[in-house]
């Protein structure tokens, strides 16, 4: 299927583009708060690449000097067959052509995979983790999965995976949780990387209220931690320091305080094929088409070059206003995603789509799709902490607390 030899990716503004995020599906077994509506509608199975396509775009993109890819969501292991798409993408690196494998999870799967994931030569993952109390975490994630996301986590090392920690910062849900919760990480000797919430999508709630400026966070935590700035980089957007006190690495991802657009070296590809050159912009380019098109990569590697000299010098995101719209009009989980508006989108023949057309799938799927695991919402449940100590179920004081004068609480 390989067309002729081709160069390496590279941009307008001289970025390489070496790193490709790959959303398997746009489903989930949860809906977080940020992410997603609660009533979401998803594409049709028959819009969704098979796996065998996503192996061969992946293959492709490797070829064309890609070295680290990610597989996402939506929750990624919830497509079915996730594991047989891992294996075939890990001969890139027995080869050699491929220096990393990873992807992000919400973990409520976790303890089934992790060890998969490690005989397939995945090496580290990254966990999505709002809270460590189990009201909270049911209130943000609409669903009372925490126990089985410590678990999870705790599957995963014991698997021999590094797990990376994400926590999205939200100032009414789990502000004053943000101490304990890089305490915990550290810990266990785990990374944990503070995230901006991102205007992406229309969500059930206005973002402003939740929005915390993680220059405030890191000012706060300077307050009664040291912080040292690192030059380590994860392959990602996270600039990086050391907290003295605890020994630990916390990462901090500011779309909106403090964008990282200048050395962006990545792309997103949905499960679709549509290839997103950025995260915050619209515009995108098909590679559904030329790869159905021909058993030969001559076109996809056309589609190819031309998001590469499409891809903006920056994203679009601002700092929220109240009763503002999204930024971008496809959720989150799109890169995953659901209804996206394909305005900018690029065929085969290179015609750029501006009509604001809306694709077929949003009509007529249920909530939760036959294959998803996962148990539904909390409803009127207690809040039941376990012992934090042995990794798999926690509770931080404080974390019930909607509201307070400080952004959050000081450690004990």
């Amino acid at each position: 299927m390989q067309g002729s030899a081709q160069s390496g990716l590279n941009d307008a503004f001289g970025r390489t583009i070496s790193y490709v995020r790959v959303s398997v599906t746009d489903r989930c077994n949860l809906r977080c708060t940020y992410c997603m509506s609660e009533d979401m509608q998803f594409l049709p199975k028959a819009q969704v690449l098979t796996l065998e396509e996503l192996e061969r775009l992946c293959a492709a993109f490797v070829r064309r000097g890609v070295r680290k890819l990610r597989l996402t969501g939506g929750e990624p292991l919830v497509r079915k067959g996730i594991m047989d798409l891992v294996r075939a993408l890990s001969r890139h690196l027995d080869d050699g052509t491929l220096d990393e494998l990873t992807l992000t999870t919400n973990g409520v799967r976790l303890r089934e995979f992790s060890k998969g994931l490690a005989e397939a030569g995945v090496k580290r993952i990254n966990v999505s983790l709002d809270s460590l109390d189990r009201l909270t975490f049911a209130r943000i994630a609409r669903s009372d999965c925490l126990p089985q996301v410590l678990d999870g986590i705790a599957a995963a090392t014991d698997a021999g995976l590094k797990v990376k920690v994400n926590t999205v910062a939200l100032k009414r849900d789990n502000a004053a949780e943000i101490p304990k919760l890089i305490e915990w990480a550290h810990a266990r000797d785990m990374d944990i990387t503070l995230i901006e919430t991102m205007p992406l999508g229309a969500v059930d709630e206005d973002r402003t209220d939740q929005f915390l400026s993680l220059q405030a966070v890191r000012q706060e935590l300077e307050s009664f931690w040291t912080l040292n700035d690192s030059p380590e980089r994860s392959g990602g957007p996270a600039r990086y320091v050391r907290v003295a006190e605890t020994g630990g690495r916390l990462g901090f991802i500011t779309p909106l305080t403090h964008n990282f657009c200048d050395t962006c070296n990545r792309v997103r590809l949905t499960c679709t094929g549509t290839l997103f050159m950025c995260l915050g912009q619209d515009s995108a380019v098909d590679l559904r088409e030329p790869l159905r098109a021909s058993p030969e990569d001559d076109l996809l590697n056309a589609a190819i070059d031309r998001a590469m000299a499409a891809k903006p010098k920056a994203h679009d995101f601002l700092l929220p206003v109240r009763g503002a719209q999204p930024a971008v009009a496809r959720h989150m989980s799109m890169t995953g995603g659901c209804q996206w508006p394909e305005h900018g989108k690029v065929g085969i023949s290179g015609q750029v789509r501006r009509d604001g057309a809306r694709g077929s799938g949003g009509s007529g799927l249920a909530r939760r799709g036959a294959d998803l695991v996962g148990p539904a919402g909390l409803a009127g449940r207690e809040s039941a902490p376990a012992d934090p100590g042995d990794g798999r179920h926690a509770h931080a004081p404080g974390a019930e607390s909607r509201s307070g004068a400080r952004p959050f609480a000081r450690p004990r």
